[in-house]
This record gives C-alpha cells, structure tokens and sequence, in this order.
C-alpha cells in the first residue's frame, strides 16, 4: 500500500488569506488565528497575503481571482455569518460554500473555508479564541496540508487555473 503525504516545509509556501470584514469583531480574530498558525509552522511573514472583502459574499469571487492572478501556493477564505430572523442567511451560506467549492475546483490549488456560521455572536466569539482552537488557526493548518500534499501529487506544479478574463 502507498500512503500518499505531503512533506514539504511550510516556509516554500505562499498562502493567501481572503478575510470578510462584515463582522469584524470576529473576523480579526479568526484573521489573527490564521496568521498565528501559519508563523506557528514555518512560513516567512512576507509570504502571508491578506486580501480584505466587505463581507461573506465577496469572499468566493476574490478567492478565484487570487488563484488565478496573486501567485498563491493556497488560500484559506475566512468570514463570519450570524443567523438573523430572515432567511438571508441561509442564502448568503450556501452561496458562499458553493462559491468557494468551485473556486477550489476552478483553481487547481487548495482553498479551506474558514467561514463561521453560528447562531450568534456568542458562538462565534467561542470558535475564534486563541490557540489552536481557532478556526481560522485549524482551517490555515488544514490548507498547509493540502499545499503539502498537490505538492506531492503535482510535483511538476499546480495545475493551470481556469481562465478568468479581465473586464476591461
């Protein structure tokens, strides 16, 4: 049996963080989480990309265009959604799940989602304390893993992403 693992050091890695600053109060957090994983492990602070979206929404169609054009080895998209008594939630979630499962796809390199959705803003505040318990500090080990791994799998490279044309 071949086991198939990733061994590349984290510091040959340029990582991309897409980051919603609707819910800032949280997002910051799972931000700071990130970035702390990512230093944890190895990789140099001028190889961390943080690329700032007004909210959740925005975060699929910036993370594709990051694959594409920002030279990127991996992305982790990070944003906080909190249920309100309308059924916007339940749109703007699937809509960015889906969003940014496409991205991936589209893309060839490994995006994680790091996007809270919570009842509350009490939930949320628990899931991005400090430490490795922070989901943007798990979702940041989580793309490590991945980047390690297509390392592996596409050693001549990642593969091509799917044309995004420029609007002009």
């Amino acid at each position: 049996m071949e086991l198939l693992t990733g061994d590349a050091k984290p510091s040959q890695f340029r990582i991309g963080l897409v980051v919603s600053q609707y819910n800032d109060f949280v997002t910051n957090r799972l931000r700071e989480g990130a970035v702390d994983a990512l230093r944890a492990a190895g990789v140099e602070e001028d190889a961390i990309v943080v690329v700032p979206v007004p909210g959740a929404f925005e975060i699929p169609q910036v993370t594709r265009r990051l694959a594409a054009f920002g030279r990127v080895d991996a992305i982790v998209g990070l944003g906080c959604l909190i249920r309100g008594e309308t059924p916007h939630f339940e749109f703007i979630a699937a809509a960015v799940a889906q969003g940014i499962t496409q991205a991936a796809l589209d893309s060839g390199i490994p995006i994680t989602f790091g996007v809270l959705t919570t009842n509350s803003a009490e939930e949320a505040l628990a899931r991005a304390g400090s430490g490795p318990t922070n989901k943007g500090w798990e979702a940041a080990e989580a793309v490590l893993a991945m980047a390690r791994l297509f390392r592996v799998l596409c050693p001549e490279g990642l593969a091509p992403p799917v044309a995004v044309e420029p609007r002009g």
